[in-house]
């Protein structure tokens, strides 16, 4: 399946959640796992050369596309058991073609109101895409989010606010945790570091609700 990590806002940890969740697959499926890095930072390939560095780890392949990818993810589909696309955070080309073509498309956004303002346009870029792509599965999932209980509010009314777009918004969340920049500058994912930790119940579970839906 071609799985898309994306959004138009940046800094809500689209690259974290989609090298965690390309480490879920290949360890919880032992599928071949291939991360697209679309965005230009780099975050992502960045993370791969860091793990290469350590061979006790599971193998994950890495390739750079830009533009319009909707070919070459079609192609690279045949050839690997889960594709899963980093976006950066803008509209561009290279977001719309891979939501033409994916399976699933998850939209981290953090509990605030700068992120939840891009959720019309984010609502218009889903619906013209399922015009040519109607299996699309997309969700948000808040990410990011504060653990202090007076907080939980916040994060419940921001939850309220996807709903009232036509976008799926996940039950689980993933809170604000120092292991996840821990993990990311090692090539580790959250489940590697600390494999009993919160963190990666968290990215297990939101797995499992994701591919659900």
């Amino acid at each position: 399946m071609i799985v898309l990590v994306g959004g138009e806002k940046g800094g809500s940890g689209k690259s974290c959640l989609a090298q965690n969740l390309a480490v879920y697959f290949r360890t919880h499926y032992n599928g071949e796992v291939l991360l697209v890095d679309c965005d230009p930072q780099r975050t992502t390939s960045d993370w791969i050369q860091e793990r290469k560095d350590n061979t006790d780890l599971p193998s994950i392949n890495c390739v750079q596309l830009y533009g319009n990818i909707r070919e070459d993810l079609l192609s690279l589909k045949t050839r690997y058991d889960f594709v899963v696309v980093d976006c950066g955070g803008q509209d561009n080309r290279a977001l719309r073609s891979s939501m033409s073509v994916a399976s699933h498309a998850l939209i981290p956004l953090r509990p605030k109101r700068r992120d939840l303002k891009t959720l019309p346009h984010m609502e218009d870029i889903i619906t013209t895409c399922k015009m040519v792509n109607p299996s699309l599965n997309a969700a948000v999932v808040m990410t990011q989010c504060p653990a202090l209980p007076n907080q939980a509010k916040r994060i419940l009314e921001a939850k309220e606010v996807c709903r009232t777009f036509c976008v799926q918004v996940l039950e689980n969340i993933i809170y604000s945790r120092n292991v996840y920049d821990d993990s990311e500058e090692r090539g580790l994912s959250v489940m590697e570091i600390e494999p009993e930790g919160k963190a990666a119940e968290e990215i297990r579970v939101i797995a499992k609700e994701f591919l659900n839906l």
